[in-house]
């Protein structure tokens, strides 16, 4: 598919049950072979990593508990398998959702576009790597099947999937990808272009930039940033989006407002230096008490709860 023209777009397509293989079976991956599994798919699941695999369908099962679900006929068409080439053996779809590193994604595409059959999607997880980047060591006619899936965590409850082509990308393969994913319940968007970030993670990344700016000059504290997000325009957006908003207000208005605070937001081309020193001090977020916050034991788990009540309430 050509890769100039508008970046993003929506539509509707329905397909049947296939033969799903996810790669990865920690944070992301075990919460998509559930998706595809509830969908009547019949899943492999795999992982490097054999505690992690061993682990997956106890984590399944609980994911159903919380949405009140019968596990049994979901776990029943997971199949759990610790070699990559025999899980992927019968595939017609296979996502990978493996270490957010290039090397380590390319090379399992080669090894997956040897070992599945030729017909075969091929679909990576990738949050913000170039899906161009992922597949270009691939053969020509493997490259015309590698396509962008990004699910959002946590993926069995989050609908949204970034669908991405590239250049190389069959146009079939694309609206296949897309269709399966719709027909399995999420809520796909077609991303047009390949670039880094793709949609969602351009715009939230956008705002991190700005919101760590503000901390490290001084403007306000990290809990105050939260504050601000949730009380304020964060309660609107399930509503209103920022395209919405726009035209709500007037362009005019619009206009007007960002050529008195664009010049004065920041745009930096490098990670904040804020990072870089509160991880030099081992401060890393709620996993060592202290990041851009300060956070006690279980603070980490009473936040995950309760989002997933509260995304479970919106299903």
């Amino acid at each position: 598919m050509p890769d100039d023209g508008p970046v993003c777009g929506i539509g509707e397509n329905v397909t049947g049950a296939i033969h799903v293989s996810v790669i990865g079976a920690g944070l992301m991956g075990h919460g998509i072979a559930q998706v595809f599994a509830s969908s009547g798919h019949s899943v492999v699941l795999t992982d490097a990593n054999e505690s992690v695999l061993s682990q997956a369908l106890n984590r399944i099962e609980k994911n159903l508990d919380q949405l009140h679900q019968d596990p049994g006929p979901v776990l029943g068409r997971i199949r759990l398998d610790p070699f990559l080439p025999t899980s992927v053996t019968n595939a017609e779809l296979v996502v990978e959702a493996v270490a957010e590193e290039l090397e380590i994604k390319s090379a399992l595409f080669r090894e997956v576009a040897e070992a599945a059959p030729k017909t075969a999607i091929l679909a990576s997880n990738t949050s913000v790597i170039p899906i161009t980047d992922i597949g270009i060591s691939l053969g020509e006619e493997a490259r015309t099947r590698i396509v962008g899936t990004h699910w959002w965590n946590p993926p069995h409850l989050v609908p949204l999937v970034e669908v991405v082509t590239t250049r190389f990308t069959s146009a079939a393969i694309f609206e296949q990808t897309f269709a399966i994913l719709e027909a399995a319940g999420k809520r796909p968007v077609r991303v047009l272009r390949d670039v880094p970030g793709f949609i969602g993670n351009r715009l939230q990344h956008a705002m991190w930039r700005e919101a760590l700016a503000m901390v490290a000059a001084g403007v306000c504290d990290a809990e105050t940033i939260d504050t601000v997000v949730k009380q304020s325009f964060g309660m609107r957006l399930p509503v209103l989006g920022p395209m919405e908003n726009a035209d709500l207000v007037g362009l005019e208005l619009t206009r007007d407002v960002h050529r008195t605070l664009f010049p004065h937001l920041d745009n930096s081309q490098q990670s904040s230096a804020l990072l870089d020193s509160l991880i030099n001090d081992g401060k890393l977020g709620m996993r060592s008490g202290e990041g851009l916050r300060k956070w006690g034991p279980g603070d980490a788990k009473a936040v995950q709860d309760q989002l997933a009540e509260l995304l479970t309430a919106r299903r």
